[in-house]
């Protein structure tokens, strides 16, 4: 049946079309985020529990996110080639360009503390994590935030997840001088103790990326690029 005789205009069907690919690029986005969110939960299971078998999950599982990744570029490439958005139209493409490489690389943070994971359960383990399980909490509850600022258009969560980065920042620095306290009392934790470090380092850039997306949801809403404050100053 032709578009003419169900009464309905090209238009309109190109205008279905073209919300339906929209809403495959936030439902794409949300599975990609809901992937990397489990993956930083089970590589900190993979350390705390001790279970290497995990760790060796979430490297298999980094593949499922990196086609995401690709399934997600491509998408919005064709919707820019054949749609020609515009205005918020066009800013929610461009942000889901940018998001799907900050969510990709949380997923290689994942990796990265599966490997250490997998690399501390050789060796006995410290007397204690400290804080790490909150801080990864911390980032994990960042990227959540920031995705549902995402799928509901949302700029005032995405702002608290930039107001809430300081929070993370802080817990970093106290975990760092606490594992640099057992580095000093006992030279036989400084390998464990760097490879703590190091996971630390791992949830803070996790953190990092949350707020990258926050600010891109910002920038998608209102129109409003908020990176960089600091570079964009007038001087006095």
């Amino acid at each position: 049946m032709s578009p003419e005789s169900s009464g309905k205009s090209p238009a309109a069907h190109t205008d279905k079309a073209f919300e339906a690919d929209l809403r495959e690029v936030r439902e794409k986005l949300l599975a990609m985020g809901g992937k990397v969110e489990e993956q930083i939960a089970k590589s900190m299971r993979a350390l705390t529990e001790r279970d290497s078998e995990l760790g060796e999950l979430v490297m298999e599982g980094d593949l499922e996110i990196n086609r995401l990744e690709v399934d997600i570029d491509d998408l919005c490439r064709r919707i820019l080639a054949l749609r020609q958005p515009a205005a918020s139209d066009l800013r929610l493409i461009t942000t889901g360009l940018k998001i799907v490489t900050d969510l990709e690389r949380i997923g290689d943070e994942a990796v990265n503390i599966a490997e250490r994971a997998i690399e501390l359960n050789q060796a006995p383990p410290l007397a204690t994590y400290v804080d790490l399980p909150r801080l990864a909490e911390l980032a994990q509850e960042q990227v959540k935030k920031a995705l549902d600022a995402f799928v509901r258009a949302d700029p005032k969560t995405a702002e608290e997840v930039l107001q809430s980065d300081d929070q993370l920042d802080d817990l970093f620095v106290k975990i760092f001088n606490e594992l640099l306290g057992f580095m000093m009392e006992d030279s036989r934790t400084i390998r464990r103790a760097t490879a703590l470090v190091s996971i630390c380092k791992y949830l803070e850039r996790i953190g990092d990326h949350a707020m990258n997306v926050a600010e891109m949801v910002i920038y998608m809403v209102r129109g409003t690029d908020v990176r960089h404050p600091k570079s964009r100053a007038v001087p006095v």
